[in-house]
């Protein structure tokens, strides 16, 4: 393992994360069930997710270099782009039960799990992580810090819930993480352009 690499996917990944809909999604599971089975699930789901981005980022590995580095630098350029369009949105996260629901722990974070992995297809820490495992052809590596993020968000979503909402910067989180997408697809091109010479 890389910790240079976990850091990097670990600095990526928390503030794409950080104003999306799966910390609100996360968030509104937690005021419906208990918090532990909601972060188990959230987990499990983050982790599966996760584990079929770097599998995606390494599959792109086996292509030439030039490829790769062009494809990586183009995912991270849309990604740049997008942040910074929509840092001015603001995601709703919904109208929260006053009670949470009596339900068995399993039931609570299978429907926790469902909810996160039909949530997170395409979302772009997805598409950060398949970039960075291509990248880096350090699996295991992007695992541990694309996932570790995850938990980070989803664990301040679970466990600190509604007044984190209220407190984070949203459109600022989110012109941060584009500047870092941006810098992340520069490199990459320098790289494409090193791998054609």
């Amino acid at each position: 393992m890389i910790w240079s690499v976990v850091l990097a996917a670990f600095v990526l990944v928390l503030p794409v994360e950080l104003p999306d809909k799966t910390l609100f999604a996360s968030l509104v599971l937690a005021t419906r069930f208990a918090p532990l089975p909601v972060f188990v699930g959230v987990g499990t789901a983050f982790g599966l997710q996760v584990a079929i981005a770097v599998t995606a980022g390494s599959l792109l590995s086996l292509l030439p270099e030039a490829l790769v580095t062009g494809v990586v630098a183009l995912l991270f350029l849309v990604g740049a782009v997008i942040l910074w369009r929509s840092a001015g949105d603001v995601e709703d996260g919904g109208e929260a039960a006053d009670t949470r629901e009596e339900t068995s722990f399993l039931r609570a974070a299978a429907i926790s799990f469902g909810v996160l992995f039909a949530a997170e297809w395409g979302d772009l820490s997805q598409l950060a992580t398949a970039g960075l495992a291509a990248r880096y052809e350090e699996p295991l590596s992007v695992f541990v810090g694309a996932w570790a993020a995850l938990l980070v968000v989803s664990g301040l979503a679970v466990f600190l819930g509604k007044k984190l909402a209220d407190r984070l910067p949203i459109p600022l989180i989110r012109r941060v993480a584009a500047a870092l997408f941006l810098v992340f697809a520069v490199v990459a091109v320098v790289e494409t352009v090193r791998a054609l010479v």
